[in-house]
C-alpha cells in the first residue's frame, strides 16, 4: 500500500453557537491546510470531537471535506465507535463517497484489553470498505487501550489485507522504531505527536504523521520536516523547540480540543465553541491565551490564510 509522507490534519469541526454542525467553512479550511504544507486530513477524530457527533453528522462531514479535497489531498475517514455496527456502516459511506482510506481508535467502552479482541475489532471495520487504506488510532490515554502495538502488527499480518498501519499517538518511541522495523518495514507508521515529530525522524525513521497543533502551527511543523530532509538540523532543532512552546500554552487552556480550537479564531478562522461536555473557554482566558502566544511569536510563524 501508498505510504503517507508528510504531515496529515487533524482538523476541528465547526459548529454555530447553537452547537449544529457547520460545514460552511470546510473548503476554505481544506484550502488553508494545503497551503501550509499539509498533504490531507483525518476527520472525525479527537481534535473534531468525532465520538460527540451524530452518524448523519459524520457522514455530512466526511461528504464535505471529500467534495473540497484538491487532488492528491487525502481524507481519512475516522469511523471509530462505541457501536461496532455503526462503525461498520461509516466505513461503507466512506468507500461510497470516495475517501481516501478509513481509521479507528479503539472505544473507550467496553474497553478493549486483549490483543485479540482489538484484532477482531480492527478486522470487522476494515472488511467493510475492503478496498481502502486501514489505519488503526493508537491513543491509550484516551480509552485506556494500553496493549502492545507490535503484537497487533504480528497479529494482523495476513489476516487483515487493507491493514495499513497505526496512527502512533504515544510516548515510546522505541516501540514506534520497532512497529517500523516489522517485516521489513511493512507497515505505514504515521507518528502522531506533534512534540517529539523530530526524535521520531531521527530514531525512528518517520516520513509521515498526523498532528492536531498541524491546524495551525503546520507551517514550523513540516518546517521540522524539511529542514530534516535537507541536513539542516539546528533549524529543525528551533522549530521542534517552539512547537512545543505552542504547546505548553495550549496545555494551559485545556489542550488541542479546547484551546487549540479557540486559536483558529484568534488566526482568522473562527471555528466556533467546543461540545459540551466541554467547557469553552471564556473572553478573559482568550485574552490571556493570546498574550501568551504573543510572548512567543507565535502569530508571526502561525498558518497563513
Amino acid at each position: 500500500m501508498e505510504k503517507i509522507i508528510g504531515l496529515i490534519d487533524a482538523p476541528f469541526t465547526p459548529f454555530y453557537e447553537n452547537g449544529d454542525v457547520n460545514t460552511t467553512p470546510i473548503k476554505a479550511y481544506a484550502d488553508m491546510l494545503v497551503k501550509n504544507g499539509l498533504k490531507g486530513v483525518f476527520i472525525n477524530g479527537s481534535s473534531g470531537e468525532g465520538y460527540m457527533l451524530t452518524t448523519d453528522e459524520r457522514k455530512l462531514l466526511a461528504e464535505k471535506w471529500v467534495e473540497a479535497a484538491p487532488e492528491g489531498f487525502k481524507v481519512i475517514v475516522h469511523v471509530g465507535s462505541c457501536c461496532l455496527r455503526e462503525s461498520e456502516n461509516l466505513a461503507r459511506h466512506a468507500r461510497q463517497i470516495g475517501a481516501w482510506g478509513i481509521g479507528a481508535m479503539a472505544p473507550p467502552f467496553p474497553r478493549i484489553g486483549r490483543i485479540e479482541e482489538l484484532v477482531k475489532y480492527c478486522e470487522t471495520i476494515a472488511a467493510a470498505a475492503p478496498d481502502l487504506p486501514f489505519y488503526y488510532y493508537h491513543i491509550p490515554a484516551f480509552n485506556g487501550v494500553y496493549l502492545p502495538m507490535l503484537e497487533l502488527l504480528k497479529s494482523v499480518d495476513g489476516r487483515i489485507p487493507n491493514f495499513a498501519g497505526i496512527k502512533y499517538t504515544y510516548e515510546s518511541l522505541y516501540e514506534y522504531n520497532q512497529c517500523r522495523l516489522y517485516g521489513e518495514g511493512k507497515y505505514d507508521m504515521l507518528h502522531g505527536q506533534d512534540e517529539t515529530i523530530l526524535s521520531s525522524l531521527a530514531q525512528g525513521g518517520a516520513r509521515g504523521g498526523i498532528g492536531g497543533t498541524t491546524n495551525y502551527n503546520g507551517r514550523e511543523l513540516t518546517g521540522i520536516i524539511e529542514a530534516w530532509n535537507r541536513g539542516d538540523i539546528d533549524t529543525a532543532r528551533e522549530k521542534q523547540d517552539f512547537s512545543q512552546a505552542v504547546i505548553n500554552v495550549i496545555c494551559r487552556f485545556r489542550g488541542n480540543i479546547v484551546g487549540g480550537k479557540r486559536i483558529m479564531k484568534l488566526i482568522g478562522f473562527d471555528l466556533g465553541p467546543n461540545r459540551v461536555p466541554f467547557q469553552n473557554m471564556t473572553d478573559e482566558e482568550e485574552q490571556n491565551m493570546r498574550r501568551e502566544l504573543e510572548k512567543i511569536g507565535f502569530f508571526e510563524r502561525c498558518n497563513r490564510f
